[in-house]
């Protein structure tokens, strides 16, 4: 399965604060179960949001213990709420 989240920050393109909002991000990918984990940044005019992170799960379980691990929680409390502007998540397995 793939969890995907579409985000805009709240911080000016470039800043400081933007840097350091991706680099704690990509502690994520550390969490067990977590693979093929992206930042990758949204180029096209017709959206809004100018990140994408997405990463691979082998299956719901994994996912569960992901947005249950205390790094995860830690992270969103710490910097997602507070940086986030707005936000769109979606999550895919593979057509059977």
């Amino acid at each position: 399965m793939e969890h995907t989240v579409t985000f805009l920050l709240k911080y000016p393109a470039g800043s400081s604060a933007e840097a350091e909002f991706l680099s704690a991000a990509t502690n994520l990918a550390a969490i067990p179960g977590v693979g093929d984990f992206r930042i990758r940044r949204q180029v096209s005019p017709k959206n809004s949001h100018t990140f994408n992170i997405s990463m691979d799960f082998d299956n719901r379980a994994d996912f569960q213990a992901y947005l249950d691990h205390p790094f995860h929680v830690e992270f969103v409390e710490k910097w997602w709420i507070p940086a986030v502007e707005d936000f769109r998540e979606a999550d895919f397995v593979e057509l059977q």
